[in-house]
Parts: structure tokens; C-alpha cells; sequence
């Protein structure tokens, strides 16, 4: 019995949105990256783009739990001597809570070619609305 490997536009996308409030941003991260790579799909194939676009909604009522919203910090760095920019996590859910939870999606895929091509499926809003309705998302509700 030879082994099924899925080729790249084989497979059919769906479309899913993943609501995020009163959800822990880790538990909704995962759920995000298991879908955009494909890994819930019976013919998932590691080399191959088989997964689904994903539509997050609800990203400011995200949850951290613990002490993460005080402890936990965005860094970036220009390159230059002394270009370290810190922003806490607190102010980061309050001004964009878009990009906190694009970066928990994005921590969890593999680094590759693959993964960067599946962060354009992501699409997250920090309401309850979206602007994808001509797609027919279906909701995610698997805990």
C-alpha cells in the first residue's frame, strides 16, 4: 500500500473563523496554526501547502493568563546601537491586539518557505466582524 502525499493545488481550502474572545491567546494560536498548515486534513502532506485559510475575530477579548500582560514584552530592533524598542504586552492588546495575536500564530509554525506563504491566509480583526461573508466561513468550534 503506497503512502497518499497531496500535491500542491490538490486540495480544497475552506474557509474557518476561529472566535477568540474570553479564549486564552495560546489555545486559539494553536487551533489558527493546526488549520493554516493543515494537520486536522486526513491527507496532510508536511511538504506540501494543503491547509485552510483562517479568519480570527474577537482578537482584543483575548485572554493571557498569569502575570503575561505586565511580564511578557514586544521587542524589536533597528539594527542600529541602541535600537531595542520594548512595548509591553498590556499596552500591545490595548493599541494592537491584531499583531500580539499574529505573532502567537506565527511563533507556532515551522520556520520555512511553506509557513510564510500560510500566514497570508490569516486573517484576524480585533471586533466581532469580518468581511469575508462571500467566502462562507464555517465557525470553528472544537475546543
Amino acid at each position: 500500500m503506497s503512502t497518499f502525499m497531496a500535491k500542491m493545488g490538490s486540495t480544497q481550502r475552506k474557509w474557518y473563523v476561529v472566535d477568540a474572545a474570553g479564549k486564552p491567546m495560546g489555545k486559539t494560536a494553536v487551533i489558527a496554526a493546526d488549520l493554516l498548515r493543515g494537520k486536522r486534513k486526513p491527507e496532510f502532506t508536511p511538504n506540501a501547502d494543503c491547509g485552510d485559510c483562517v479568519i480570527i475575530i474577537n482578537a482584543e477579548k483575548a485572554v493571557l493568563t498569569g502575570k503575561k500582560l505586565d511580564q511578557k514584552y514586544y521587542r524589536t530592533h533597528s539594527g542600529w546601537v541602541g535600537g531595542l524598542k520594548e512595548t509591553k504586552y498590556r499596552t500591545l492588546m490595548q493599541t494592537k491586539p491584531e499583531l500580539a495575536m499574529k505573532l502567537a500564530v506565527k511563533g507556532m509554525m515551522p520556520k520555512n518557505s511553506l509557513s510564510r506563504d500560510a500566514l497570508t491566509r490569516l486573517h484576524i480583526y480585533r471586533g466581532g466582524e469580518h468581511n469575508h461573508a462571500a467566502q462562507k466561513p464555517e465557525l470553528w468550534d472544537a475546543e
